[in-house]
């Protein structure tokens, strides 16, 4: 008996890291895979933009989305844009004017679980994004205004517009900005952003474990939602854009993305922004510039790369300001050894009904300020720790 008792607690002992891990890992999966929906609160209008209200299948859900015509809705190539995490289609709003002003009809929807959807009651993952853009791709690509499409995407957005990108050979081009190389790398850095005190020689593991668990609700495998492994598909014209000081998403996530490609035979095009951080490239003249210049001689037009890349970077594009919207998930993590000390508490609890709750009351007088700011754009966002805006 002495000695089955022994065997027992070394057992028990042996088992309890992988029981603290697989518990950590079904935290991870409640707190992180939920984006609080947070509709739009600008619209195209704002931008003098014309747009058609549109809805976008996407398998059993209906997506909401705008159309934004461009050169009076004559015919020629279009845009599908995807926003990132816990973000909505009216962040894409300064993205879409200088690309509009490049000649291109765009298409921006808000992805399952943000916006204007509706909470899921399943975590959200890359592949949700990649079948939503799916979706955006093929509701531009079927209007009678657009010859030829392509597809762009900002962070957990540009994965999935290189899944979509994989997946649909209609698209004819693809812009993937501030993109996360893999799901289990992507983990990894969230501990960094929360500040968890993880070394890595337990961080990395956990992490690999964590993807797991996190992506087994909706069955996808990470080989499937990976941009490495997608991007090494393509064989269309890709650029791949990054801030050399994103904290967010590092940019050696650009530096194995291009590696991957090039070393299947497809080499992308990449722009990397001095002093760019994960969020508002689009702030930059030069990544403007680059953007509508790269479609427009992907898609032959409508205008000259030259004109259009003079066209896209003379825009005042900036961040929109931002008014009082429910708080991200990342904004509700309190970091450090406090989110390590609420392992030990109950496990929270996914979305029951899929209701969000919508914007606080006070987002009504923040909207009006910052609609009575926008036309000057002059104020400037406060820093937001949203991964998607």
């Amino acid at each position: 008996m002495p000695r089955l008792r022994r065997a027992g607690l070394i057992a028990a002992l042996a088992a309890a890291p992988f029981a603290l891990a697989y518990r950590f890992a079904l935290a991870y999966r409640v707190r992180a895979g939920y984006p609080i929906p947070r509709p739009p609160q600008f619209s195209p209008l704002d931008f003098g933009l014309p747009f058609e209200e549109v809805d976008v299948p996407a398998g059993s859900l209906t997506l909401p989305g705008w159309f934004i015509p461009a050169e009076g809705g004559v015919p020629g190539p279009g845009v599908a844009l995807v926003h990132g995490w816990e973000s909505a289609r009216d962040r894409m709003l300064p993205m879409i004017a200088f690309l509009h002003a490049a000649g291109f009809h765009c298409l921006a929807v808000d992805v399952r679980g943000h916006g204007g959807n509706q909470a899921e009651t399943l975590p959200i993952t890359a592949g949700e994004f990649g079948t939503d853009a799916i979706a955006a791709f093929r509701a531009i690509d079927a209007r009678p205004e657009v010859t030829v499409g392509a597809i762009s995407g900002h962070s957990m957005g540009a994965i999935g517009a290189i899944l979509a990108t994989a997946a649909e050979p209609r698209i004819a081009a693809l812009v993937a900005t501030s993109t996360p190389a893999d799901p289990w790398r992507l983990t990894r850095q969230t501990f960094r952003i929360a500040h968890l005190p993880i070394p890595d020689v337990i961080a990395y593991p956990l992490a690999w474990l964590t993807t797991r668990i996190y992506l087994r609700p909706r069955g996808h495998r990470v080989a499937e939602i990976s941009a490495t492994t997608a991007l090494r598909t393509i064989d269309r014209p890709v650029l791949l854009a990054h801030g050399t000081a994103d904290d967010v998403v590092p940019i050696s996530h650009l530096h194995r993305l291009a590696r991957a490609a090039t070393a299947a035979g497809h080499r992308p095009e990449t722009l990397t922004v001095p002093g760019g951080h994960h969020s508002w490239l689009y702030e930059f003249p030069e990544y403007r510039r680059t953007v509508a210049a790269f479609l427009a001689r992907a898609l032959g037009g409508p205008l000259t790369p030259e004109e259009a890349g003079a066209r896209a970077a003379a825009i005042d594009a900036r961040r929109l300001p931002d008014t009082v919207r429910p708080p991200t998930t990342v904004q509700a993590e309190p970091g450090g050894f406090r989110s390590l000390a609420r392992l030990a508490a109950p496990l929270p609890r996914p979305p029951a009904n899929g209701v969000s709750a919508g914007p606080e009351p006070a987002a009504a007088a923040g909207d009006a300020t910052a609609r009575a700011a926008l036309p000057e754009r002059k104020q400037q966002a406060g820093a937001m720790t949203e991964i998607g805006s």
